[in-house]
């Protein structure tokens, strides 16, 4: 039997030398020449007793960060009456940077335990690299200066098939894991060449499994993976965002014409869909779903807002009525830009048949991708912006020529 106790972790992360204290975020961390020892010394240690499972290999997220945990199981009867401190210190070394390696601290806050508790206490870590090679010094240690130790090495890199994708991290570098999906992007530096491109985005957020009661941080970490990667996109300069939600029928979140995507206001509105409530106005409306999209594809593509390219994303959308292609022929000849369909499928072989937004942006002569893996992210954004570009550039030499 495995027992998990609540936990509070804090985790800090910092480059530095053996030498240098660690200037973590929150506050000063000093090492303890013992902990250093145990570091330097390679030495398997058992005094308090774990078993720590590293991954045996780094995975490449969505977000184009090699993503590298580990797991510990420490017996209950280790942390007796609990009311402790355990510390956890790690040291990443890159084989080629081995003069700044980057130091990790882990405090575990174990709450008071009734005697009889039996079973493990499941722990665990995550960071992300960049490509190369890294060594990994572990030791865990409660506050009768007990210790666990363990050593490691983790080697990140792209198969060849896909050298061409650029990871978020550069090589040899080490960072702390991002658990927040809805944080601000960074400034992006965008194109001096030409006029930025106006893309607009319509993103159906919604489960992998459409009956699903919630949305889960796996439906949405890809689709924020996407919006990221594209808004990264230096070519890109205006983005107009509309997130909606096929389930509830509603349009979630509207960002017009802006010079970034507004993150945090977009997971704010993500937290006020309520997938498991029935609506009863919605029951009685036997095509409401395909009716919502319908009108939201009607008026998002004869907008007079002029993108350059529509993009639309979102899990598989198997609706029993397909949008009508008398609803929308009448306005595709004025569509002179192209429109894509970036479709999040975890496991295409599950539905391989076209959905009903695929369906949809035929009447567009609209280009599908199928996004099952980050290289498909990936490539399918270099893609897509290549495409963009050359319809931009046809668009001003025709104009140009009358």
């Amino acid at each position: 039997m495995n027992t998990t106790i609540g936990l509070v972790l804090l985790l800090f992360c910092v480059s530095a030398t053996a030498q240098t204290p660690v200037g973590a975020l929150g506050g000063q961390v000093n090492f303890i020449n013992s902990d250093m020892a145990v570091l330097e010394a390679q030495d398997v240690r058992k005094d308090l007793a774990c078993t720590v499972t590293p991954d045996k290999t780094p995975s490449l997220g969505f977000d184009l960060r090699f993503h590298a945990g580990y797991e510990i199981a420490v017996p209950m009867k280790e942390l007796g009456s609990g009311d402790d401190v355990l510390t956890i210190l790690f040291r990443v070394t890159s084989q080629n940077r081995t003069d700044e390696p980057y130091y990790f601290v882990q405090h575990v806050r174990v709450p008071p335990l009734e005697e009889t508790t039996k079973g493990d206490a499941q722990l665990e870590g995550m960071i992300d690299l960049g490509e190369g090679n890294y060594h990994v010094d572990w030791l865990m240690r409660d506050r009768t200066e007990r210790v666990c130790s363990a050593y490691w090495d983790w080697e990140a890199s792209l198969p060849p098939k896909d050298k061409g994708i650029e990871v978020a991290i550069g090589p040899g570098v080490v960072d702390k894991a991002q658990y927040e999906q809805f944080t601000d992007d960074p400034p992006v530096e965008r194109s001096q060449q030409a006029t930025p491109l106006n893309i607009k985005l319509l993103v159906n957020f919604a489960p992998q499994n459409f009956d699903s009661p919630a949305l889960r941080p796996i439906d949405t970490l890809a689709l924020v993976s996407i919006l990221r990667q594209i808004s990264r996109e230096p070519q890109f300069g205006k983005f107009s965002l509309v997130a909606f939600n096929i389930q509830e029928q509603r349009v979630l979140y509207r960002q017009q014409d802006s010079d970034n995507i507004d993150f945090p206001a977009l997971g704010d509105a993500l937290h006020t869909m309520k997938l498991g409530t029935v609506d009863l106005k919605r029951l009685q409306e036997k095509h409401g779903d395909t009716e919502f999209l319908t009108d939201l594809i009607t008026k998002e593509m004869h907008s007079e807002d002029h993108p350059d390219a529509v993009i639309f994303a979102g899990p598989k959308l198997m609706l029993d009525d397909q949008v009508p292609a008398e609803s929308l022929k009448p306005f595709a000849a004025d569509v002179n830009f192209p429109v894509f369909y970036m479709n999040y499928a975890l496991n295409p072989a599950a539905v391989p048949w076209k959905d009903s937004i695929s369906r949809a942006i035929k009447t567009f002569k609209g280009t599908e991708y199928t996004i099952s893996r980050p290289r498909d992210l990936w490539f399918s954004v270099s893609e897509m912006v290549s495409r963009i570009v050359k319809s931009k550039q046809g668009r001003m030499g025709a104009v140009a020529a009358r």
